[in-house]
């Protein structure tokens, strides 16, 4: 913690500020705690975050959960990311706890990430916990990076898609999961 609290000191005075006027005087402190936080997912595994929430089941529709926040921190800029998260799978006779998904989504984004490898990380996490017949994960997020510097369009979004077995393979799947999602 100390080393971020002085790296982050030196951010301040390096944008041209005084770390030591009043209004900053508990930032370094402030920003090193905010981000441990939206960092942890370093510190998270796979078999923490499922604690065991793998159950039979004789099920083999689709299960769906939308719209799951999320928020990350793109890797090239360390500027947030911030949208929702669709996942689908067709179970083989496992299946996995409801909030177990939304805690592997915000395992892999509080991380510094790619939208791109995110969406991957998630579908691929969820092929190998469950072995499903097959994932299909969209993330449709603003990212700050391209809202706040650069070429700075308010209005963009980026949407990215992992479609994995049956998915992949089956035209049938894949537009029953994107007209659920979109309903």
């Amino acid at each position: 913690m100390d080393e971020l609290v002085s790296l982050y000191k030196q951010i301040i005075r390096g944008v041209g500020e005084d770390p030591e006027r009043d209004g900053l005087l508990k930032t370094p402190e402030r920003a090193a705690r905010a981000m441990q936080y939206i960092m942890r997912g370093y510190g998270q595994s796979l078999d923490a975050v499922v604690n065991n929430a793998i159950f039979e089941s004789d099920n083999e529709e689709m299960i769906v959960v939308k719209n799951i926040e999320l928020y990350s921190l793109c890797e090239h800029h360390l500027l947030p990311f911030i949208g929702k998260c669709h996942v689908a799978y067709i179970p083989t006779g496992k299946v996995i706890g409801l909030s177990k998904i939304a805690r592997i989504v915000d395992m892999y984004a509080s991380r510094m990430q790619i939208q791109e490898n995110l969406t991957k990380q998630i579908a691929d996490t969820l092929m190998q916990a469950i072995r499903p017949s097959g994932v299909g994960v969209i993330i449709e997020a603003q990212h700050l990076c391209m809202m706040m510097r650069g070429v700075e369009k308010q209005n963009s979004s980026m949407t990215t898609s992992m479609m994995l077995g049956s998915f992949r393979d089956d035209d049938r799947t894949r537009s029953e999961f994107l007209r659920l999602v979109r309903t």
